[in-house]
């Protein structure tokens, strides 16, 4: 069939969707939705089969979804309504939710059901959820749904004759009013529940040292007290808050925007403080490899048998200056270790998005901070393919872009989760991109693919990465359980009698490689480009920076995406949001 995707951002359910359908042989087209008439005119133009609405927050034309069938994902059970499923599912402590493909009718989420599938609502913040227990969910559901219409036999059920005996169940927006912490009452969990319930968007609204902000993520402290509300320490640029019974590490925060000012934006907490924060003690994490799991640490590294694991966890997946020099000299630690496979990533949500943007932005020089954060990746991209005593495997648990799929790539082999997208490009951000990408992508792709990936800046699945090369192995399992089972594969690769083998005949490849163009080579002429883009006030890049982290809002649908029409098809695979990979994970729909 051929499909038109309609959503208010290509955000990364609809990326995933987006690869889902096209895996499994339909054609695609995207619209995002910026009116009525554009999105008629849209419809009439590429004359879908059906009409697919993975994020949407406004509603459907009448004369649309009277004409034609459209299918609206809700982040909720059947029977929930209202804008923040999600946020009131975290709210309440839910354990399991739900997710509801229902056809667009005249009332918001009232329409016929197509298909529901239910999910386990891990401990974790909203966007995270949404980006893997609940996109997986909605694949499934949304997959069958897809195939039921197709069939042209299935009748949807008329959602009032599942709900006969309880009716709906009405949610209103989730406001601030119900978000905001009290902290000289609220325990860690009441305030980490509400951290959870408001990731990454909108943050709860928060008055700290004479000025109000957005708090964006929250760990558990286990041991600095304090008295409540104070702030008692930093840690790798969050900043230490103390609760009536303990105490919660912020990671980041975002100023509240003052009538007139442009759109404010997350920044790690210590730097958007800025000048306010008092002289806190730096209260480091324990070093490795002694990291429990209940410190929080955005680095940690483990071992076990014969293998090391390092694993990172950067917010929204962006990778700072100062972020990629500590994930070097752990970098660095891990390889000191007498283990003979190391690890990297192995965790459930972003692998890495690559450079930090919203800190670039926010730098007195933005050219300067650039190019300071790119050289850093480049190192850290650097000592992975330099390291020729142990195999590496990047374990890519969820979505990859940029610079950060180029790190993954980095690695001799990739083992991805099967609801994970790549989007390996620069493009569209207006950059040439670096990371050696130049050395590495050709090597796995084919240099015709590589430029192909580059240029067409579509997002690529888990199982079409697998066939073109960027993925060695597929890894099926929950999000939940991907550490473990990525743990498991290293333990056996470790013990492996072909292990010493493989290490030898890497070292030889390196040397010969080496030998044809050294690595030096690829990193200057990659720099090279990016320097002129960094250092040029009008190259695009700086406008898209700042359109990007801003979140302004696209005139359309972006070039790229609007191409597909009846009969087009599409190559699996290829890239697309320059940069990072989400332009927005509203985790509510409207359709």
């Amino acid at each position: 069939m051929h499909i038109l995707l309609i959503a208010s951002a290509f955000n990364s359910l609809t990326q995933r969707v987006h690869v889902e359908l096209r895996e499994h042989g339909h054609t695609v087209a995207v619209e995002i939705v910026g009116d009525d008439d554009r999105l008629r005119a849209a419809v009439s133009h590429h004359e879908p089969d059906l009409l697919v609405a993975p994020m949407l927050k406004s509603a459907i034309p009448e004369d649309i979804w009277t004409a034609r069938t459209c299918l609206v994902v809700h982040p909720g059970p059947v029977g929930d309504r209202g804008p923040s499923s999600l946020d009131w599912a975290i709210h309440e402590g839910a354990t399991r939710w739900g997710v509801t493909v229902l056809q667009a009718d005249a009332e918001m989420d009232a329409g016929d059901v197509w298909a529901t599938e239910t999910l386990a609502v891990a401990p974790v913040g909203k966007s995270d959820l949404y980006r893997n227990e609940v996109a997986d969910a909605a694949t499934k559901a949304l997959l069958s749904a897809v195939e039921r219409f197709a069939s042209g036999t299935y009748r949807p059920t008329v959602q009032r004759d599942l709900l006969a005996a309880r009716g709906p169940h009405v949610r209103p927006y989730f406001g601030q009013e119900l978000r905001r912490v009290d902290w000289d009452r609220d325990t860690t969990e009441t305030v980490l529940c509400a951290l959870r319930s408001a990731d990454s968007q909108p943050g709860v609204l928060d008055e700290l040292l004479g000025a109000e902000w957005y708090l964006h993520g929250g760990h558990p402290e286990r041991e600095l007290r304090g008295r409540p509300g104070e702030l008692l320490a930093t840690r790798a640029d969050a900043v230490c808050r103390a609760t009536v019974d303990g105490a919660v590490w912020l990671p980041e925060l975002r100023p509240r925007r003052r009538l007139g000012e442009p759109a404010t934006f997350k920044l790690p907490a210590v730097t958007a403080l800025g000048g306010l924060l008092p002289d806190l003690p730096e209260h480091p994490a324990p070093g490795y490899p002694s990291v429990a799991d209940e410190d929080w640490s955005d680095i940690r590294y483990r071992e076990q048998g014969g293998a090391g694991f390092l694993s990172f966890s950067f917010p929204g997946g962006a990778m700072s200056t100062a972020q990629c020099r500590r994930l070097l000299d752990a970098y660095r630690a891990a390889c000191s270790r007498p283990t003979s496979v190391l690890l990297l990533g192995g965790i459930r949500d972003f692998f890495s998005n690559g450079i930090h943007l919203n800190v670039i932005e926010a730098a007195a020089d933005p050219g300067e901070e650039s190019w300071a954060n790119i050289l850093a990746m480049n190192d850290l991209v650097e000592a992975v393919l330099l390291t020729t005593d142990r195999l590496v495997v990047s374990a890519v648990g969820g979505n990859a872009a940029a610079g950060g799929a180029m790190f993954a790539l980095a690695a001799d082999e990739v083992w991805c989760r099967t609801g994970a997208v790549l989007n390996p490009h620069y493009r569209l951000m207006g950059l040439y991109g670096s990371e050696y990408w130049t050395y590495t992508l050709p090597r796995r792709v084919g240099r015709e693919a590589a430029e192909r990936l580059m240029n067409q800046a579509w997002p690529v699945g888990a199982a079409a990465g697998r066939r073109m090369g960027l993925v060695d192995r597929l890894v099926a399992c929950r999000p939940r359980q991907f550490r473990a089972e990525t743990a498991r594969m290293a333990v056996r690769l470790a013990s492996s009698p072909s292990v010493e083998g493989r290490i030898a005949a890497k070292k030889a490849e390196r040397e010969r490689q080496q030998a044809a163009k050294p690595l030096a080579a690829y990193r200057v002429e990659e720099l090279a480009q990016m320097r002129r883009t960094f250092f040029d006030p009008d190259a695009p890049y700086h406008g898209l920076r700042a359109a990007f982290v801003r979140k302004f809002r696209s005139d359309g649908t972006p070039e790229h995406l609007a191409g597909a029409g009846p009969g087009t098809r599409v190559i699996m695979g290829g890239p697309v949001v320059g940069g990072v990979a989400e332009v927005s994970d509203a985790c509510y729909q409207r359709g």
